[in-house]
């Protein structure tokens, strides 16, 4: 065989050289077509590398992390992120990390959502007279947060870069153990000014305390924390007996957002002692698993309580799936009213026409009513208005003007309306179907903004400086309140020393079988009455 081989390709000169240009006529073209060298970063797109199958990074590029449902949203940011390229003046990075390759289809739309709120309120900010603009990116951190260190890594490197800026973060929308590490690291380790986007859980929260070092210093959050949430909803539904409510609680570890909520619904209620939390355990977060034979149980024994409301702190998944279980439960005609946190927003993307159907009942009845307090919702300030103006003009005996109406609501509706008016004519262009009653779109616009307002203000006490420092941004967290509180689409922020959002309603929402949709009920605040006049912060929460 070693003959063969010597005789063929290499026995005289004329013979070596044929093999030599054939060897070299397969190498080079292998050379170019293999993608870098063994060993070496697979990258799914500029800054984004290939990692377990997922492509784990931060772009600004338009890449769509292979979610063709942002794909349009996506382009819009590069396209505005050219323009920002373009102009003369200064310009700090915000980047949205949350996770960009969600397997379910209702959480691809979510984050579709949540991406179209984040452009809507670049876009805005970066057409007002403030400097610096507005450049965003998407920060990939892999599923569950698990890859969240080295996208870290990368946001370090480009807060501390001349030509990046990075001056906030913002996104994280899932209340895990890792999202917590990653916005401690980002705020304490690497001092990165972080806005808390859908993480309700308590324990991601500054204590409004004025002793002692803050957790997490340089945060500042939006959304009511699980603890306000569970206070607003009291506040809606008034004084429930303890005998009258029972709470279903998932115990999977590491779900800091379930614990916290479950915490949230043990606050004491008066009466006698109501019936013992019912636990079932998930596998995971999308992931129903077995739990439909435990929801059976649990729901057979709640039906022996006289509990009739049913706080479920879990995920959406899963409380789709309790809500059925429990509507097959024949219970003599008794009827639930289901409450959860913010964590069920977009429940209604999970329902599939059956499911609609159990709910609504054989006889067309319901015997499960499901509500939640969602962050927002497009109705809710056009309801509470007519609400409002109705309970005035029952008191005065006349029809209130508008100069009389509470600028706690009538300042968000009007954002809401601009937000609107910018949608419907494609001002910002093509970026998918909109869907407000999600809330998801209004509450990320409405944390961008914040962003936006604390960098502007930042920027004008600069003495001099191109950009504000990251220092001097989280520094002006505190300071959005009362004259320079955000009117948002979700209604005021204005924070506390602590960055929590003083008094933030929340909306409580159900869903509506027969018309298969979101529809809102009524507002709730977290302190049992609506924010101050100018969302001054009283000192006992500041």
């Amino acid at each position: 065989m070693l003959n063969w081989l010597y005789n063929t390709f290499w026995a005289t000169w004329i013979r070596k050289m044929f093999t030599v240009l054939v060897v070299l006529a397969v190498v080079v073209p292998l050379a170019f077509l293999v993608p870098g060298k063994i060993g070496q970063p697979d990258y799914c797109a500029e800054g984004v590398e290939r990692i377990g199958g997922e492509c784990i990074g931060v772009n600004g590029s338009g890449y769509d992390f292979g979610t063709r449902e942002i794909a349009q949203v996506s382009e819009a940011i590069h396209n505005e992120n050219k323009r920002v390229a373009e102009q003369p003046a200064d310009s700090v990075t915000v980047a949205m990390m949350l996770p960009l390759q969600p397997k379910l289809a209702a959480e691809r739309k979510q984050l579709r959502s949540e991406l179209q709120g984040a452009y809507l309120a670049q876009y805005r900010a970066n057409r007002t007279e403030n400097k610096p603009l507005l450049r965003l990116v998407l920060a990939n951190p892999g599923d569950a947060y698990a890859q969240q260190k080295k996208v870290v890594d990368r946001l370090a490197a480009m807060a501390d870069s001349g030509s990046d800026n990075l001056r906030a973060v913002t996104g994280f929308n899932l209340s895990l153990g890792a999202t917590k590490e990653a916005i401690a690291r980002l705020t304490g380790e690497l001092g990165i000014p972080v806005l808390a986007g859908r993480v309700s859980a308590d324990e991601i929260a500054n204590p409004d305390d004025p002793h002692g070092r803050p957790p997490f210093p340089g945060l500042a959050r939006i959304i009511p924390t699980n603890r306000q949430q569970a206070d607003a909803l009291a506040d809606f539904h008034g004084g429930l007996k303890d005998a009258e409510t029972v709470l279903v609680k998932d115990t999977r570890p590491h779900d800091i957002y379930v614990e916290s909520l479950a915490k949230a619904f043990s606050r004491p209620e008066p009466g006698p002692p109501g019936p013992k939390d019912q636990e079932f355990r998930s596998p995971g977060i999308t992931d129903p698993g077995d739990t439909g034979n435990d929801f059976t149980i649990i729901g057979h024994n709640i039906c022996a309580s006289d509990a009739k409301v049913v706080y479920f702190a879990g995920r959406p998944v899963h409380l789709r799936l309790f809500a059925l279980k429990l509507a097959e439960v024949p219970c003599h005609g008794k009827k639930y009213t289901m409450v959860s946190g913010s964590g069920a927003a977009t429940l209604d993307r999970y329902m599939s026409k059956s499911d609609w159907q159990k709910l609504e009942g054989g006889s067309g009845e319901s015997t499960i009513t499901v509500q939640y307090a969602a962050p927002a919702h497009p109705d809710s300030w056009d309801a509470a208005l007519r609400r409002w103006d109705k309970e005035r003009q029952a008191s005065t005996g006349k029809k209130p003007e508008e100069k009389d109406r509470p600028a706690y609501l009538t300042e968000p509706r009007e954002q809401l309306r601009e937000l609107r008016r910018l949608i419907d004519r494609q001002t910002a262009g093509d970026i998918g179907p909109v869907e407000l009653g999600d809330s998801r779109t209004m509450l990320v616009h409405d944390g961008v903004q914040t962003i936006a307002a604390a960098v502007f203000l930042a920027n004008s006490q600069a003495a001099g400086a191109a950009v504000p420092s990251r220092q001097r941004v989280a520094d002006q967290w505190p300071r959005l309140e009362a004259a320079y509180r955000v009117k948002g689409t979700s209604g005021w922020i204005c924070l506390t020393n602590g960055g929590n959002a003083y008094d933030k309603p929340v909306s409580v929402v159900q869903l509506e079988p027969r018309t298969r949709r979101v529809a809102f009920v009524g507002l709730g605040w977290p302190a049992g009455k609506p924010q101050p006049a100018d969302c001054v912060v009283p000192s006992a929460t500041g």
